[in-house]
This record gives C-alpha cells, sequence and structure tokens, in this order.
C-alpha cells in the first residue's frame, strides 16, 4: 500500500514540475495574444534592399565567318584565250585584268564602227548648219540625224565587244580560283564558262543565328566582338551588319556581323565566336532570384514593412546572372527578404538578421 502511495505521490510531483517548466516558456516569449489566444512567433530572415542597376545581359553565338566579297568571274565573250596575268593567290585592285580573249575581229569591227560613227557625226553637224540656213529640207535633216543614231549605236555595241574580250575583276581582292588557261575556249551568255573567282577579305562577315528572345534587343550598327579558336588571344571590333525579318523553321534568325581584317589574318570559312552585349534600357531594378516566391510568371516576394512581412506581387523582366529585373511592384530601397522566406506568411512577424 505504501508502495502505491509513493507511486503516485511521484507521478503527480512529475506532472507539476511539466506544468512548471510550461508555464516559465509561456512566460518568456511573451504569453498569449489576447485576441486570438495563440501564441505570438517572430521569424528571422535576411533582407537585402532593392536598387537600381545598369543590367548587362551578354550573349555569344558561334558561326561561320565569311568574305564581304566574293565574286564568281564568268566570260562574256566567245573566243579562245590569249593571255593569261593571274595565278591563285594573287591580289588584283578592282578593274585588274585577269584573262584576255583572242580579240583581232572584234579590234577590227571597232575600227569601221569608229570610222562610220565618225563620218555620221560630221554629216549631221554640216547638215545642222545648212538647216538652220534653210539649204536642207526637214526630211534630209532626219535622215542624217536617224543615220547618226545607227552608227552611234554600232559603235556602243563594237566598243562593249572588244573591251570584254580583257576579262577583268569587280572588285578588289585575292584569286581563290582561275578555271581557265592560255588556249582554253570560252563562251559568252547564256552558257557562260566561269573564270576566276575573286574574294574581299579586308573585310569579313560572320553569319550567326539569333534566337527570337535575344534578336529583338539587337540593333544594325551596334559593337560586338568576335573571337576565334584559332587566334584565341586576339579580340576582333566589329558590329551588326543586318538582321533578318524572317526566321527558319527553328525560330532563329540570320544576323550579319562585319569586322575589319586589315591584316588579314583571318580566313573566309573559319569559325567565329561574336559577343553580343546589347544596349540595357537604363537603371532598373535588381533584386537576386532567390528573392521570389513561385514561379516566374506569378512573381510575389516579401517585403519588411514595421517589422512585418508583406507578401507583394511583382512583374518581372529579365534574367541577368543570379539577378532579375523587377519591372513592377517594388520601390527603389524597399527592404526585400533574402533568406528564410520559405516560413513565412503576410503580415508575419519578422526580425532581421544582422
Amino acid at each position: 500500500m505504501n508502495t502505491k502511495i509513493k507511486l503516485i505521490s511521484l507521478c503527480m510531483a512529475t506532472i507539476a514540475l511539466v506544468l512548471g517548466f510550461y508555464s516559465c516558456n509561456k512566460a518568456k516569449s511573451g504569453g498569449q495574444n489576447s485576441e486570438t489566444g495563440t501564441i505570438a512567433t517572430s521569424y528571422s530572415v535576411s533582407i537585402v534592399k532593392a536598387s537600381k542597376k545598369e543590367v548587362t545581359d551578354s550573349f555569344s553565338q558561334v558561326g561561320t565567318i565569311v568574305a564581304y566579297n566574293d565574286v564568281a568571274i564568268v566570260s562574256e565573250t566567245s573566243g579562245r584565250i590569249v593571255k593569261v596575268t593571274a595565278e591563285v593567290g594573287d591580289y588584283k585592285p578592282a578593274g585588274s585584268m585577269l584573262v584576255e580573249v583572242d580579240s583581232e575581229l572584234r579590234e577590227a569591227a571597232y575600227k569601221a564602227a569608229n570610222v562610220s560613227y565618225e563620218k555620221a557625226k560630221k554629216d549631221l553637224e554640216r547638215y545642222e548648219a545648212l538647216y538652220k540656213e534653210g539649204s536642207v529640207s526637214d526630211s534630209q535633216i532626219e535622215q542624217a540625224r536617224w543615220s547618226y543614231q545607227a552608227a552611234e549605236s554600232q559603235y556602243i555595241v563594237a566598243r562593249r565587244q572588244l573591251r570584254d574580250t580583257k576579262i577583268t575583276t569587280p572588285i578588289s581582292g585575292i584569286v581563290t580560283a582561275r578555271y581557265v588557261n592560255i588556249g582554253s575556249m570560252v563562251m559568252g551568255a547564256p552558257q557562260s564558262t566561269p573564270i576566276a573567282n575573286v574574294v574581299d577579305i579586308s573585310r569579313l562577315k560572320v553569319k550567326v543565328s539569333v534566337s527570337e528572345k535575344d534578336v529583338i534587343r539587337l540593333k544594325v550598327g551596334e559593337p560586338v566582338e568576335v573571337t576565334t579558336d584559332v587566334f584565341p588571344e586576339d579580340v576582333f571590333q566589329g558590329s551588326i551588319f543586318s538582321i533578318s525579318s524572317k526566321g527558319d523553321d527553328g525560330h532563329t534568325y540570320p544576323v550579319e556581323v562585319v569586322l575589319k581584317n586589315s591584316k588579314q589574318q583571318l580566313k573566309a570559312g573559319m569559325f567565329g565566336r561574336v559577343m553580343f552585349t546589347p544596349k540595357s534600357a537604363g537603371n532598373l531594378i535588381i533584386v537576386p532570384r532567390a528573392c521570389i516566391v513561385g514561379s516566374i510568371k506569378n512573381a510575389s516576394l516579401y517585403v519588411v514593412e514595421n517589422d512585418k512581412a508583406k507578401l507583394r506581387s511583382v512583374v518581372t523582366g529579365k534574367e541577368a546572372g543570379t539577378d532579375i529585373e523587377v519591372l513592377s511592384g517594388l520601390q527603389e530601397g524597399e527592404q526585400v527578404v533574402l533568406n528564410g522566406q520559405n516560413n513565412l506568411s503576410d503580415n508575419a512577424p519578422v526580425i532581421i538578421r544582422k
């Protein structure tokens, strides 16, 4: 019997001790809320101030380097090649002769046309003088004018045919291929014979494909940087030359970048990496991406006001590294919860960690 009494007394003492410990903790925690009857709890959080920054959102694309001008030269006359003045690798200024076609018959035709032209010209001058004096009729002066125009046309055709026997390059550049030799027979239109290929690499183009979300931020004329694997230490300065208004099936848009190649280090056909750095729209409010609660499309974050966390919906923009733009819903200088928001709810009391 005494043993039972002792056990009961021990249990009652244990219960009293637990109740006393609970009451002590209750007093330390500030007691109960008089209105709701719940225990008030403050959550510890770290914050960051919303600030305006200049956003730099660079991206790169790999493309193929091509010549600024690449011309396939064909024959505009028929005949036999009698002279070759170009070899593969030669630099030729614009207008330089590459090959010459036999011109003996065309030169004779040109001389005959020139004589007829000069005679018709002088005859017309005489008839014009006599017509002013009234010594020739209207029909005679008209006939003289028609004869002059016909002779002039024949002269122009003969001169052009003679000129076409000397096949020249229309651009300054390097001869990359020559398809004929002395003695080769060539044809003119409509089955023109290929003569040579000339490329201008004093300037180069890099052709890249840019995604639709990036291409809208680019503008013609903006500066870019180009690097290559063959010259890893060199950075070539260029600019955006053209942006296509039509995308392909993969929703990418062709963009051409032009750059100087004054030392002619680069060759057409190499790979080049283009670094685009679109201009920012200005100073924008930026916060770390970790502040965002939920998805980017329905973004929200906690702002600390009067030691309470206020849940606020915001509209976000582009991401820049670990940061993100806030387009609306947040003011510069406001305190945004960076860590500890997982346990928060709207209007929850918080303590800011230093």
